[in-house]
């Protein structure tokens, strides 16, 4: 591929761990109003709008009630931001010395999430990163969510560059699709699932963690 002049990453399970704490909330709050809740059916979720997932629940869990259904997205997704807005969420393995190296070799970077802003800045500061992205684009910047290729679009405009200069960082199939719908190339570093190998073939490289995207760019 070509040399990468700006990078745009993902937020959720690919800079912080934040994934987990929600997988882990839904599996807690639907075990008890009965929901059959599992990570699998949690990693489809990945990487679009809380706006569209809770739809998608209440068709899924129509037969349980819609009052039952909406105090299991109430719950759950507050036990997840309770969570996140004291800023105590780990970051992911290499995050700072991937950002150290990229602030090296003055490769701009930008936040492309589809999660809310105040989210976004309260764990970027916590985390003592914020200052490494020179902008944040969120769910409340775009219309469609991923896998639609917007945010992306705006991320790479963003960065005064064109799609093919710039690299995605993703975890999840949704931001894997989104990245290739907007022509922008992508590494993925999953999260909670492995990839398929349908999924893999649209990247331009799958990694286990940050470090590695390190010396794939030196390449």
């Amino acid at each position: 591929m070509k040399k990468v002049k700006g990078i745009i990453f993902d937020m959720d399970g690919l800079l912080f761990d934040t994934e987990s704490i929600y997988c882990e909330a839904n599996l807690v709050v639907a075990e008890k109003y009965g929901l059959p809740f599992t990570k699998e059916i949690y990693a489809r979720f990945i990487g679009i709008s809380d706006e569209e997932v809770w739809a998608e629940l209440h068709k899924m869990y129509a037969d349980h009630g819609e009052e039952t259904v909406q105090k299991f997205i109430d719950e759950s997704w507050g036990m997840a931001h309770d969570r996140f807005k004291t800023g105590e969420v780990d970051l992911k393995p290499g995050v700072h010395e991937l950002l150290a190296y990229l602030e090296e070799k003055e490769i701009p970077r930008v936040v492309a999430s589809s999660n809310v802003r105040p989210i976004i800045e309260i764990l970027l500061e916590h985390a003592g990163i914020r200052d490494k992205f020179s902008d944040i684009i969120s769910a409340e910047d775009v219309k469609f969510a991923k896998p639609d290729p917007e945010i992306f679009v705006i991320a790479s405009n963003r960065l005064g560059l064109a799609p093919e200069d710039c690299l995605v960082l993703e975890d999840s199939k949704n931001g894997i699709l989104a990245a290739e719908g907007a022509e922008v190339p992508v590494v993925m570093v999953p999260d909670i699932l492995p990839p398929t190998t349908e999924l893999k073939e649209k990247t331009e490289a799958v990694f286990s963690t940050l470090h590695e995207v390190i010396d794939f760019l030196e390449a």
